[in-house]
């Protein structure tokens, strides 16, 4: 009788949340996080009043750590936007990704804007990156849960440590949803090891684990919805692992090796509508590393915004089995529909926004990027595609890359160092590299004009 009462106010919960156009999350602003004082900002349906929402302190940067902005809300209908800047007088405004192409009103220090569908954005004063606010208008949630249930692990309102000290962490078991309420702060990273049909769901947040998520040998997993703020590690690992959804996550990180998703010989894998902003890969898929081997493949990435503080927003093709004589492979990997905000990286060897770089007797084949949109790179290049042998981290060369689309691609920055396409001898090619449209500052890419290439590449085409 519980359980059929339960089910019926989740129910009834879903349709009034369906009904909603606008929630303001969570009950009171009471977020046991730090608040951030920089901006004030108030949402609203059109004719409707004024709401609050939590201005959160996240920290952005390694290099020089520094407090940014944050905040959510989630919305069903066309909603308004105000946003304040608290401090000092206002020049300038940007708000990105400038595909999005959100018109604002500025009265004094404020400015105005309407949003007509989810997105996310970051909202820049006077060209401050550093300082910015991050705004995620989520979609409604369309499953909700009051209290732990039968196959569901619920965290509600509040602050909530692991048991399972000095590991810091939270097992969770096949069959299993894991449900993060809005408000709910979790101390503690969420490990998926040898389970199955494990889903990660809710508004909630994951705040300063040693990793966010790590999934290992498991199949069947589900991640929407959630932040994860300043893990230690990554925000989701996936080792050896397969059919793995990640949607409508946001991550922030500022310390070294905190990459963003990372997936070592997983396949099968759907990582869309992400926010990632981290001090280091924002997304890496590599092969064998630890404990798991076998290679990668089958894995996209699309409708997503990506802002590397450090090193590459995307990363293809290190690390492998450098014992096998024939090596690993990853392959059938798309990135599609994707914002790069921003590339910051002073070591030249990990630089690229795109990059395939490919060591320890790896093979790269098939890699599509499509409908990318690169807005800056303080230091960095556009394009990587390298065959590789790097003392610090590989034991073998790369094997070969073979199979590399760009596919209208666009850039509008200025003072990047050159892409690089360089295989590493003749018998460790880059082959069948295309150029689709590729747009740099108003020009389409016809040569490979300012790029650094060597003798080991072969099949180098551009389309119009």
């Amino acid at each position: 009788m519980k359980q059929k009462l339960t089910l019926l106010l989740l129910a009834l919960t879903v349709a009034m949340g369906m009904r909603a156009q606008l929630v303001i999350y969570p009950s009171g602003l009471k977020t046991n996080m730090p608040h951030n004082d920089d901006y004030t900002v108030r949402i609203r349906v059109p004719g409707r009043e004024w709401q609050d929402v939590f201005e959160y302190n996240v920290q952005v940067d390694m290099d020089k750590v520094q407090d940014a902005s944050m905040v959510q809300f989630d919305m069903s209908s066309t909603v308004e936007v105000m946003v304040k800047k608290n401090n000092g007088t206002v020049r300038e405004v940007d708000i990105r990704p400038l595909n999005n192409g959100i018109a604002y009103k500025q009265i004094q220090n404020a400015i105005f804007f309407t949003l007509d569908k989810p997105q996310y954005l970051s909202i820049e004063f006077n060209g401050d990156r550093l300082h910015n606010l991050h705004l995620f208008a989520n979609p409604l949630e369309t499953e909700t849960y009051a209290e732990a249930q039968e196959g569901v692990m619920f965290f509600g309102p509040g602050v909530h440590r692991p048991k399972d000290l000095p590991n810091n962490q939270i097992r969770i078991p096949s069959n299993t949803t894991v449900y993060l309420a809005p408000g709910a702060v979790v101390k503690a990273k969420l490990l998926i090891d040898k389970a199955e049909h494990v889903r990660i769901i809710g508004r909630g947040i994951l705040d300063h684990p040693i990793r966010g998520i790590e999934i290992t040998d498991s199949k069947h997993v589900w991640v929407e919805g959630i932040t994860v703020v300043n893990p230690d590690h990554y925000t989701v690992f996936g080792g050896g692992s397969s059919d793995i959804t990640i949607r409508n996550l946001k991550s922030f990180s500022c310390k070294g090796w905190s990459d963003g998703i990372d997936m070592m010989c997983c396949r099968d894998v759907t990582i869309e509508n992400v926010f990632m902003r981290n001090s280091d890969d924002c997304i890496a898929l590599y092969n064998h590393r630890w404990n798991w081997w076998g290679g990668s493949g089958n894995i996209t990435v699309q409708n997503s915004i990506l802002w590397a503080d450090i090193a590459h927003p995307i990363n293809v093709g290190g690390h492998g089995d450098p014992i096998s004589e024939q090596g690993e492979v990853i392959e059938n990997i798309t990135f599609r529909n994707i914002d790069i905000l921003e590339q910051d990286e002073d070591d030249p060897p990990y630089q690229g926004c795109m990059a395939v770089d490919c060591g320890d007797r790896n093979w790269v084949r098939n890699v599509l990027f499509e409908n990318i949109r690169v807005e800056n790179i303080q230091e960095g290049r556009l394009f990587y595609i390298k065959v590789r042998f790097n003392e610090k981290y590989d034991k073998q060369p790369g094997n070969g890359i073979d199979g590399i689309t760009f596919r209208n691609i666009t850039y509008t920055g200025v003072g990047e160092n050159p892409s690089v396409i360089q295989g590493l001898d003749k018998n460790h090619l880059v082959k069948n590299v295309t150029f689709e449209n590729v747009t740099i500052n108003g020009e389409q890419m016809k040569e490979l004009k300012d790029v650094t290439t060597n003798e080991f590449i072969e099949g180098i085409s551009f389309i119009k």
